[in-house]
């Protein structure tokens, strides 16, 4: 896919890929998560993230919010551990419109005290409406255990605590630190030449103050496995099992997504959902997810079943680990797993806003953005050799850590 890429003397960068669509996607991602935050600011990036859209020094909270959505555009924003993002689609002639509002929300927010003291009230609302879901939770509680005495481990939204006393300091010492220009990457996909995108983003953020500031996030310790069970006053018991994993740089990275995929990804073939679901009908979902970072990774095994099912379920499950290790891929078996997985990436393709929010991220990480054939080329290029080795290093029940909630009776 071809693109643009275009430094403003501030150090922002803007992403420019051309379509022919006559609807636009731009975002706006800023290198600073939740991992950025210290033990008492738990939840402050999300808490920041929310109150964007509440005032700036020209805009009430009203004419925020419409002034996308009353030209039928869409607005929204999420946080992770690693990044703040902000979105939006629009036809293509409010391109101007849209990185000005940009602009205003993220460096012209003014976090009125009324505000604040309404998000808090939302965000505990927030807060009390995960825990009343078991199978979010419970991620939630394990990157907890599995990342302990790290800022990687505490959840994204904070603790009840936490949010009550963040403060107007807080959020302004966080943005001096974390908003750094040259960590900042506008993106916007659409019908436009490079030159109309650069004067706009000239225009909308030339004037931005430089702030590179140096970033320094704390190498997360690799912590004993841990077998932890607790009941809760849910119907079915949740587990996930799980490890720290390759980061974003590391040579198997790639490996590992494929493996993931082929495990316990996207869609009903995947061995766990054959063997689980399908053979012995124990659990209705069971999955794997594995999330690379900047500097380590997360890979996760979920499944919810009925309480006195869950022992066969881990076995079962543990019995499939086993046969990856000792089993190596056939080649048949390996070159199945690539074309499907390179049929979902082709296929996530038509999802224009998560690609231009992709290959900002990958601007990002990697300061280059792999073409869709570069991505596949490196699928194509794992070896069975790799793959064994992956599964020997991440599917060893015994380096393992696993989480079940128990219903209460």
């Amino acid at each position: 896919m071809e693109y643009n890429v275009h430094v403003l003397p501030n150090g922002i960068r803007l992403l420019h890929v051309p379509s022919a669509f006559a609807i636009s996607h731009a975002c706006i991602i800023i290198n600073s998560g939740s991992r950025d935050e210290t033990a008492t600011q738990s939840g402050l990036a999300h808490f920041i993230e929310h109150l964007i859209f509440k005032r700036t020094e020209k805009r009430s909270t009203n004419q925020i919010l419409n002034r996308l959505e009353s030209v039928g555009a869409d607005l929204n924003a999420y946080t992770t551990k690693e990044y703040t993002c902000v979105h939006a689609s629009f036809l293509n002639p409010y391109l101007a419109r849209t990185l000005e509002l940009f602009n205003d929300i993220i460096f012209h927010s003014t976090f009125p005290e009324e505000e604040m003291e309404k998000e808090k009230s939302v965000i505990l609302d927030e807060i009390a409406s995960y825990l009343d879901q078991p199978e979010e939770a419970i991620y939630d509680d394990f990157e907890d255990l599995l990342f302990e005495g790290h800022s990687l481990g505490r959840n994204i939204l904070g603790s009840v605590e936490s949010v009550k006393n963040l403060s107007k300091k807080d959020i302004h010492d966080f943005i001096a630190a974390n908003y750094c220009t040259d960590q900042i990457v506008i993106a916007v996909t659409g019908n436009y030449s490079l030159s109309t995108l650069v004067k706009t983003g000239e225009k909308y953020f030339g004037d931005v103050p430089a702030n590179t500031g140096n970033q320094q996030r704390l190498l997360p310790p690799v912590n004993a496995v841990i077998n932890q069970k607790l009941t809760k006053p849910i119907s079915q018991a949740h587990t996930v099992l799980g490890s720290q994993a390759y980061s974003l740089h590391h040579p198997y990275k790639t490996g590992l997504l494929l493996l993931n995929n082929l495990l316990g990804g996207n869609g009903m073939s995947s061995i766990l959902n054959l063997q689980i679901r399908e053979k012995y009908g124990i659990a209705y979902t069971i999955e794997s997810g594995y999330s690379p970072l900047s500097d380590t990774g997360l890979f996760t095994i979920y499944f919810g079943t009925d309480k006195e099912k869950t022992d066969r379920a881990l076995g079962l499950i543990y019995k499939e680990l086993k046969k990856l290790k000792e089993k190596p891929l056939t080649e048949v078996q390996l070159q199945k797993a690539k074309h499907k997985f390179i049929g979902q990436i082709a296929l996530g393709e038509e999802n224009r806003i998560g690609l231009i929010i992709s290959m900002a991220k990958s601007l990002i990480d990697y300061d280059k953005i792999d073409t869709l054939e570069m991505v596949f080329s490196k699928i194509r290029a794992v070896s069975r050799a790799e793959m064994t080795e992956i599964s020997h290093e991440m599917l060893d029940e015994k380096n393992l850590s696993a989480l079940t909630f128990y219903p209460l009776n």
